[in-house]
């Protein structure tokens, strides 16, 4: 039976399998940078909120890929990456150890790509018990077929499909609470860089001086 439908950040473990320069060259059906700044925005959240991080990469002691971007490993200090050989990370007992130890039962997950990298474990995952929300605007695959044939697949297993500013909203919910601060910090500069790669026109709160701004309440 299903917990609570609104996932609290104490109930929540983060798992980002595969963020890697290689894995993501196979992108091709979204702008890479979003992929990036959704991924790293989460990253920060749950770094600020103490919720437990799993990150994994794939092939990087073999010598056949490179190492998570830089950009989410900064945002993850201290987080160790756990390579794996299998492309199903559900398959690898380091992993599903990470992923046990975190003692969450919601799963909030990331994977590069949506095929492979995030289906498989998130179905493994949901089969043993585990519920599972993926972030669509943090992933992609090769074409936009193929990640939309995934996204259905994860959704007919019983997957949440989320957004990151929704994610990110969902963990804390309250702009009075302390924890809202952490998206205070992180908000501004995510959302501006987001609105510029997408081409919308920035909100009333990137055209007000530093003093007016009040981007939490203001559109």
């Amino acid at each position: 039976m299903k917990s609570n439908a609104i996932w609290k950040a104490e109930d929540s473990a983060l798992i980002l399998i595969d963020y890697q320069p290689e894995v993501m060259d196979n992108i091709h059906e979204r702008d890479l940078k979003l992929i990036e700044l959704n991924a790293v925005a989460l990253a920060k959240m749950a770094t600020k909120l103490g919720i437990p991080v799993v990150l994994s990469t794939v092939a990087v002691k073999m010598g056949i890929e490179k190492p998570t971007i830089p950009a989410l490993k900064a945002a993850l200090p201290g987080i160790e990456e756990i390579d794996r050989t299998t492309m199903n990370a559900w398959e690898d007992e380091t992993f599903v150890k990470a992923v046990k130890a975190t003692g969450r039962k919601k799963l909030v997950m990331g994977g590069i790509v949506t095929s492979v990298c995030l289906t498989y474990p998130a179905v493994e995952a949901l089969a043993e018990g585990y519920e599972v929300m993926f972030i669509e605007d943090a992933v992609g695959d090769r074409s936009k077929d193929e990640h939309d044939m995934a996204v259905m697949r994860l959704i007919q297993a019983g997957a949440v499909p989320n957004n990151t500013v929704a994610m990110i909203t969902e963990w804390f919910r309250d702009w009075a609470k302390p924890e809202a601060n952490f998206a205070r910090e992180i908000f501004p500069e995510y959302l501006m860089e987001v609105y510029k790669r997408k081409g919308f026109p920035l909100p009333n709160w990137a055209k007000q001086s530093e003093d007016e701004k009040n981007w939490a309440t203001k559109a």
